[in-house]
């Protein structure tokens, strides 16, 4: 009987189809996955709902989300209910942007990275389809593993963790295709930035239209259910 352990990744998991399709590529990878959902006062609570059903659906070991409220700082139409979220394409860095989300994100799933003893951090950026945020683009990323390298007991005793980012460099409908390959049910991811109660998506904001030119573009009819 093989009794070796399998190795250990965090996955950053908001509920959206991008982390689902990581979640689910790591799991491919023969990761045991531990996944973490940030509640930093977004608009709305239906993408954790959505990550609590991807995490199960996708057999994670374990799902835990931690609390950070951004809204104390605001500076986002995702945590600022005074600023409208945008219907039309914005020029240069949109109002979506959070400020430092990513960086506040990685950073707590570094500390339970090393907690768990986990070799990898999974993270669904993406710097093609990625709405022109600073904190997707491969610059950023590199900068964190770097960082994670020097900050980290683990790593300074031997133990790297590798940020891994296997969607970066990929168009939504590559993203789509990747996860319908891997079994994701898209059908209960959210990525719309004001989705109601029930997780229904506006189908006007940015995150929506890419959404829908993902599914268009890997020809797959698209499960996302509209208010």
């Amino acid at each position: 009987m093989n009794t070796k352990q399998k190795p250990k990744a965090v996955i950053l998991l908001s509920g959206g189809l991008d982390s689902a399709t990581c979640l689910a590529i790591a799991v491919s990878a023969g990761y045991d996955c531990y996944c973490l959902s940030v509640d930093y006062g977004q608009r709305h609570s239906a993408e954790l709902n959505a990550a609590a059903q991807v995490a199960k659906n996708l057999s994670a070991i374990s799902h835990k989300v931690v609390q950070i409220d951004l809204r104390a700082i605001g500076g986002s139409a995702l945590t600022d209910d005074t600023i409208a979220v945008p219907l039309e394409a914005e020029v240069g860095i949109p109002s979506t942007y959070v400020p430092a989300r990513n960086t506040i994100m990685l950073s707590v799933a570094l500390g339970w990275a090393e907690v768990l003893g986990a070799e990898a951090i999974y993270a669904g950026v993406n710097a093609v389809d990625y709405s022109g945020y600073p904190d997707c683009r491969p610059e950023f990323i590199a900068a964190f593993q770097q960082l994670a390298n020097l900050a980290t007991k683990a790593a300074v005793e031997g133990q790297h963790i590798s940020l891994e980012t296997p969607l970066i460099k990929l168009t939504k409908a590559e993203i789509i295709s990747c996860g319908g390959e891997l079994g994701v049910d898209y059908s209960i991811t959210v990525s719309c930035y004001q989705a109601d109660e029930r997780g229904r998506a506006c189908g006007l904001c940015d995150s929506c239209r890419i959404r829908v030119q993902g599914f268009s573009g890997a020809g797959l009819p698209d499960p996302t259910i509209y208010s």
